[in-house]
């Protein structure tokens, strides 16, 4: 690798970016990663829930083998991170309470978990005294629960922090600067152009830009990933004396809506998250942390008496079926990993696997077939 010349050039430097980074680096390969701040986007407003249970949804089979896969890919990679850094990443892996706080929200989790059980999922009816018995600080009148003991969770930003030292300590190269374009000569991506005006010549180029995959210029229109921004706000609340609020993740129906409570290990609880097709738009609107902090109070009273610390807005990158873009492209040379809405934590070490398998001469794993990006390459893509 030379200073204008990589193996392997990554644009974007969320946590999948940097998990493919990462994973390239130390399968030998020399490494390039384009984001003019890496750390930010939808990773550093990710809440951090790994749960493929409670996030299963009607017609998506083909996700839940996927995040089922990435599920299992974690306590791994977690540690082999852990090792690699020193980061205490707050991976936990005691399970989500997925909670109702009336009568008709709980006859509505019925068939959220005859689903669950009929696909052979690890969870468990509770009634919500049982609830209670597990997170003490639930609201009485909780009438019901499901426990996901397959789910886990992990602090996203100790996570993307801790990436981004093993990234650099396996020899990654990062560039602060945009990638304004994928360079073609013959029929095959070369490389990048910056938004300096500077070439980045690279064997292989992934494009895993999140929401802004499907802006980068230069793709032919059958390659232009068909990805768009779905905006979340989220609130983050913390216990003043540090302690921790809650064991596990709390996800609540709360009269008809929905929201979730995740703990840090040091007391701060986040509380999202909205979902909202408003574009390229992320800024944080009172109406979305109020009704974030209500629901939230309702599960968890409790959360009234803790400080404000945060509100933040990002943007997912949705793909039009809810699945991630993730292998090679009808491009030689470009590989895709974009589109993983709102699993890019979850997915982040398999996607890094699927990649890098790829770069080193290997072909997509079978269970990552399902995010083949061929399935769309009759579509135009989108455009920023």
């Amino acid at each position: 690798m030379t200073a204008d010349h990589a193996d392997v050039a990554v644009v974007g430097g969320g946590v999948i970016g940097l998990g493919i980074a990462w994973r390239a680096a130390r399968a030998g390969l020399g490494v390039t990663l384009i984001d003019p701040e890496p750390r930010g986007g939808a990773s550093w407003a990710a809440a951090g829930m790994l749960a493929p249970v409670t996030e299963v949804v009607y017609g998506e089979e083909a996700l839940l083998g996927l995040n089922l896969h990435a599920v299992r890919r974690w306590p791994e990679f977690a540690a082999e991170l852990a090792e690699a850094t020193g980061h205490d990443l707050g991976f936990h892996t005691s399970g989500t309470l997925l909670v109702a706080l009336d009568a008709d929200d709980n006859a509505a989790l019925d068939p959220v978990y005859a689903y669950q059980t009929e696909l052979g999922l690890a969870a468990r009816r509770l009634r919500g005294r049982e609830a209670r018995e597990l997170e003490p600080l639930l609201t009485p009148g909780v009438r019901g629960a499901v426990l996901a003991e397959g789910d886990h969770r992990v602090d996203p930003r100790a996570v993307t922090e801790a990436l981004v030292e093993a990234a650099c300590a396996s020899g990654v190269t990062f560039l602060d600067r945009r990638a304004m374009a994928i360079a073609t000569d013959a029929g095959r991506a070369t490389g990048v152009h910056l938004d300096d005006g500077s070439p980045v010549g690279a064997g292989h180029v992934v494009l895993a830009a999140g929401c802004w995959s499907g802006g980068v210029e230069g793709l032919p229109a059958g390659v232009v990933p068909p990805v768009r921004p779905v905006k979340g706000q989220i609130v983050t609340v913390r216990d003043p004396a540090g302690r921790r609020v809650m064991e596990r993740t709390v996800r609540g129906m709360v009269r008809g809506r929905t929201v979730y409570l995740v703990p840090r290990d040091d007391g701060r609880v986040v509380i999202g998250a909205t979902v909202e097709e408003q574009g390229f738009d992320t800024r944080v609107t009172a109406g979305g942390v109020s009704r974030l902090l209500r629901d939230g109070a309702a599960l968890i009273p409790a959360i009234e008496e803790l400080d404000l610390v945060e509100t933040r807005a990002g943007l997912r990158p949705g793909s039009p079926d809810n699945v991630p873009l993730i292998g090679e492209s009808a491009l030689p040379g470009l590989a895709v990993a974009t589109g993983h809405y709102r699993n890019g934590m979850l997915l982040a070490p398999a996607t890094a696997e699927a990649i890098t398998a790829l770069l080193t001469g290997g072909d997509v794993p079978d269970w990552a077939r399902a995010a083949d990006p061929a399935r769309f390459a009759g579509d135009r893509g989108v455009r920023s």
